[in-house]
């Protein structure tokens, strides 16, 4: 095996931690995870997102550094994002009742704006319009600086924490207090890549992995004070140090079957499992109500399967018919 096939193959671990973020995410929105005061289901979510959010950073800083085609890359994000995203709003805003105003909000993904356009329903979905203004920026600065961009990561990624610093931000849902968290993602790819030398690789390599879950635990919680500030770096830093030491038991865990096909289906389960939760499955009170959640988790992985397998899968396909016939076209100018 070649180098760079070998280095291709580091990247399977992080089919694990995406099925870990979104079981993470799960557990906190439908699980009770210890007594309330201890405060572990905002814990477990933020990690959870976290997590995710250095993952997508990643992969999208990771793509643009091999194919710096914006068009090509907006087409693909498009057509992964949008039709699930598009066909849940519509049934959410419906199911709300929701005026013109959240309508616009929602499809053009700026909802986690103030005055916010976000309730039960679809509240979840702040996730999204951080994912996609960051495509938006992203794109923006490969289009006007070309290779240049890659300079500004970590400079911007600094900036938005420093911003949540100077206003006292532990967690927040807008983007400019959290994108911090994909950024940091978007810096761990110029490392995999050697953009930024290979002393920051080596350091990955030795950081001691259980240490790092510990700090990223308190750098999660409602409780961690200034820790919060450092939660995008803490969840870049663990996951590239499993990503460059996979010879240590967190490592190896992510090589995991089930947490693949968690993996695969993560997107559906994030986006469904709100609608479902607010249905009969997840009503009631006490007992009666965790009695019905295995009902509800069930009803949540088949939907979320079904999209992504049966729907998903040929939104995704027709994009990249699309991004084909473009750079069949770039070619033939």
């Amino acid at each position: 095996m070649n180098e760079r096939s070998a280095a291709e193959s580091r990247l399977g671990v992080l089919d694990g931690w995406r099925g870990v973020s979104i079981l993470l995410v799960l557990a906190a929105h439908l699980l009770p995870l210890g007594p309330k005061a201890w405060q572990m289901n905002a814990a477990a979510g933020a990690m959870g997102m976290a997590i995710f959010f250095t993952l997508s950073g990643f992969l999208i800083a990771n793509f643009l550094l091999r194919h710096d085609d914006v068009v090509d890359f907006l087409i693909r994000r498009f057509f992964r994002i949008v039709p699930l995203a598009w066909l849940y709003m519509v049934i959410a805003l419906l199911v709300m009742q929701s005026d013109t105003e959240f309508w616009l909000a929602n499809f053009f993904f700026y909802a986690n704006w103030p005055p916010m356009w976000l309730g039960k329903a679809n509240g979840h979905l702040w996730s999204l319009c951080v994912e996609v203004q960051f495509y938006a920026g992203i794109a923006m600065l490969v289009l006007l600086l070309r290779r240049q961009w890659l300079f500004l990561i970590l400079p911007i990624c600094i900036a938005v924490t420093m911003y949540r610093v100077v206003n006292g931000v532990h967690m927040a849902i807008n983007t400019y207090y959290r994108v911090d968290e994909i950024l940091a993602g978007s810096v761990l790819a110029l490392i995999y890549n050697n953009r930024l030398g290979i002393a920051p690789a080596k350091l990955l390599a030795r950081l001691a992995q259980l240490p790092m879950l510990i700090l990223l635990l308190a750098a999660c919680h409602p409780d961690g004070g200034f820790m919060n500030y450092l939660r995008p770096y803490l969840a870049a830093g663990f996951v590239g140090a499993t990503l460059f030491n996979r010879t240590t038991r967190i490592a190896s865990a992510m090589d995991n079957r089930l947490l693949v096909y968690v993996a695969t289906i993560s997107y559906a389960l994030y986006v469904v499992h709100p609608l479902l939760a607010d249905t009969w499955l997840g009503s009631g009170e006490g007992i009666l109500k965790y009695a019905k959640r295995p009902l509800l988790f069930g009803a949540v992985f088949l939907s979320a399967h079904f999209s992504t397998f049966y729907y998903e899968k040929r939104w995704i396909a027709f994009g990249k018919r699309l991004c084909t016939r473009w750079n069949d076209r770039l070619r033939a100018a």
